[in-house]
């Protein structure tokens, strides 16, 4: 019994490395079509015509911004009272932050320092 189903599996596990070797085949046929399909005498002119049009998000797409931080929130006295006000309207900590432009550990120190969270036991 586990023998045919070790079987079925190496079977099923053929069939699937297959259809995967297929599939990138054919997606590398699609792709390399591209350039005539939409006008372009090469590669190189239709890959320039690509990057003009994405500009630089093709370089950002999928990568953050390794070693950039976010500038640091001054929070006066009026950042204070919106948070209050907010809270006080049953908004929650990330919609209080997005609102007031801070970060969530800012908007929970607030909510702290204005005694407007319940004591931990």
């Amino acid at each position: 019994m586990v023998i045919n189903k070790l079987r079925l599996l190496e079977t099923t596990k053929a069939k699937v490395a297959k259809l995967e070797q297929a599939i990138r085949s054919e997606m590398a046929r699609e792709l390399a079509s591209l350039p005539r399909k939409y006008g372009f005498s090469s590669t190189q002119a239709f890959l320039k015509a690509v990057r003009s049009v994405a500009g630089n998000s093709m370089v950002k797409a999928g990568k953050k911004l390794a070693g950039k931080r976010r500038k640091r929130a001054v929070i006066t006295a009026a950042t204070k009272a919106k948070v209050k006000e907010l809270v006080t309207a049953g908004k929650t900590g990330s919609e209080i932050a997005k609102a007031v432009g801070i970060s969530l550990p800012s908007v929970q120190n607030i909510k702290k320092e204005l005694g407007l969270v319940k004591a931990r036991r």
